[in-house]
């Protein structure tokens, strides 16, 4: 495969705040990448290097072959991008503001930009200072995919989305995916990385730690599973289970708080054997997932 995003021993120092340190990856033309990482470890700062709004104190990054810095603009007809922050004239409504966008970029599609609007339930006709949260990100996700680009840039592009229209963006990713377009994006929802990624790069403290298929995802993954029974459990029937980390036992051993490193299968085949009150489960946000893996891989080195 050929790759598209090319980035090679990439610096930014902000001085006292960190940016990114020689940081190099490839995206393949046609994949979908996911780029993780806890707040501040230089998600933000990478996208914005890309989209040449920030200049490199070092190293290079290339999208199709061009400079990011030196060929912004023409590196800007090939690209769809939407920020993590969408910031866009309040004054006007979302219709104008696309309208305007579409004219920057000699036209769109109509029939396409209406279909984009359906999708996402966007009312074109509020002005931007009006919408919620999700409204704009609404904006910036139709802005960005509405002239067919060649590759997506993504900065959390789910922040603010309801459930329903998470899964139409996930929806609508698989779909530009299969017509050939990359798509790079940024998330904290491990499951949404899961649903849409081919690849994922990890980045910590500004490096890449690592980066590989989406099945690197599986030994930082975690639950917990908080089961309540009619009567107390054995723990031992959970604490063997392949996956399973922790097992706290509560209100007697009525309830067990199991903490599983994987999938959920052999825990609840597990309880299935005894008369279970309630069940929840807890998926926490990539930023605990980060901060206890990092944890545990620092604790393994001391």
């Amino acid at each position: 495969m050929t790759a598209i995003i090319e980035v090679e021993r990439l610096y930014k120092n902000y001085g006292r705040t960190r940016g990114v340190e020689d940081l190099s990856f490839r995206v393949e033309e046609g994949e979908v990448f996911g780029f993780l990482g806890p707040n501040g470890a230089g998600k933000t700062t990478t996208i914005r290097l890309l989209m040449a709004l920030l200049r490199a104190d070092r190293g290079s990054a290339r999208i199709a072959g061009l400079d990011c810095w030196r060929d912004a603009v023409a590196i800007k007809r090939l690209v769809g991008y939407a920020p993590g922050e969408p910031s866009l004239d309040p004054g006007l409504t979302g219709g104008q503001i696309l309208e305007y966008l579409g004219h920057l970029r000699g036209g769109v599609d109509r029939a396409y930009l209406r279909e984009l609007l359906e999708r996402f339930d966007l009312d074109p006709n509020r002005r931007f200072r009006q919408y919620s949260t999700g409204n704009k990100r609404k904006v910036a996700l139709v802005q960005a995919f509405m002239h067919r680009p060649r590759v997506l840039v993504l900065d959390e592009p789910t922040g603010g989305l309801d459930p329903i229209n998470q899964q139409e963006f996930h929806r609508l990713v698989r779909e530009v995916k299969v017509d050939g377009s990359t798509v790079f994006l940024s998330s904290h929802v491990l499951s949404e990385v899961e649903q849409t990624c081919d690849r994922v790069g990890i980045i910590r403290e500004g490096r890449l730690a690592r980066v590989g298929g989406i099945a690197e995802l599986k030994d930082i993954k975690r639950h917990t599973v908080t089961l309540t029974f009619a009567e107390p459990a054995p723990l031992e029937v959970f604490t063997t289970l392949e996956g399973v980390d922790g097992v706290e036992a509560l209100d007697g051993g009525r309830t067990l708080r199991v903490s599983t490193n994987g999938g959920l299968d052999g825990v609840v085949k597990a309880a299935a054997r005894y008369p279970v009150v309630a069940l929840a489960t807890h998926e926490p946000s990539l930023e605990e997932v980060f901060l206890r893996y990092y944890q545990e891989a620092d604790d393994a080195v001391a």
